[in-house]
């Protein structure tokens, strides 16, 4: 999964830190990024490049995180043009960006990049916010509020029924991801993770399940997520009754039958527990 950068290690603990000529700069813009290709894969400009255009980086970078050796920073204002080799890319493209990684680095610094800059007045009284610089947080000048980023639970459900898998794909006005997936949903306040499974289920295709089990979890920072993976046994009837708001088809398919394209290990959960199954690793 896209989290799993081994041998590569990633340190998002807080602390102040100098900026050097290496550092990397992640710039980001109307939901894109500043990069380039090369050879390799993608690359991200450092302190050093970004200063030729910008000479007041040093001042104004913030620290989003560390990975292995290096620090990466962001600059939340002002915004920098394209240039040279840099431009640009939408952060639905980084996505399937190699290596696996970097990818990695850009899409949990657009999520807190995006916290930062969507966390600019108080909840409470409105008041402008302010960085303490001691933690990651906001707060609040006139009233003390502190606010931390927030991750949303979510759970992603790999119904069973013997040797069949449900699988869903999502209808147009809800996704733009054409593939398969599995029945997912946010945990509502009150609320357990095993009742979300159970919830979800019945909301989007109608059926009741048991023997709820724990797969995996996976940060999710396209959305702010925290994704958490379980799989279950049908109980009872297999007929189901879709959710069309929600999604545009739900059907059982054998293991055979489940696309390799959609058994996809590399970067999602939902895409790790379909290949799971495939497999026969899970049962």
């Amino acid at each position: 999964m896209i989290q799993d950068i081994a041998p590569h290690k990633y340190d998002v603990t807080y602390r102040k830190a100098e900026v050097f000529d290496d550092d990397v700069m992640l710039i980001f813009r109307d939901n894109a990024l500043l990069c380039g290709f090369d050879k390799d894969g993608i690359v991200y400009p450092e302190v050093k490049d970004i200063e030729k255009v910008f000479p007041e980086i040093r001042e104004k970078a913030k620290i989003l995180f560390r990975i292995d050796d290096t620090d990466y920073f962001e600059l939340r204002s002002p915004e920098i043009e394209p240039f040279g080799k840099w431009e640009y890319v939408p952060k639905d493209k980084i996505r399937a960006a190699r290596p696996l990684w970097k990818a990695f680095a850009a899409v949990t610094g657009f999520q807190i990049h995006n916290w930062y800059t969507s966390t600019r007045f108080c909840g409470r009284c409105g008041a402008k916010m302010e960085a303490p610089g001691d933690e990651r947080a906001m707060k609040c000048p006139e009233c003390g509020k502190v606010y931390y980023p927030q991750i949303c639970p979510s759970v992603i459900v790999g119904v069973i029924d013997g040797d069949r898998l449900l699988m869903t794909k999502y209808s147009v006005s809800h996704s733009k991801f054409r593939r398969y997936a599995l029945i997912a949903g946010y945990t509502e306040v009150g609320e357990s993770l095993e009742d979300t499974v159970r919830r979800e289920v019945m909301e989007e295709v109608g059926l009741k399940v048991k023997n709820i089990r724990y797969y995996g979890s996976q940060p999710w920072s396209f959305t702010d997520t925290l994704l958490v993976g379980f799989f279950c046994d049908l109980d009872g009837s297999s007929e189901i009754t879709l959710d069309r708001d929600e999604l545009s088809v739900a059907e059982w398919l054998e293991r055979s039958e489940i696309p390799e394209e959609s058994a996809d290990s590399s970067v999602s959960l939902t895409g790790t527990m379909m290949k799971a199954f495939k497999d026969g690793e899970v049962r």
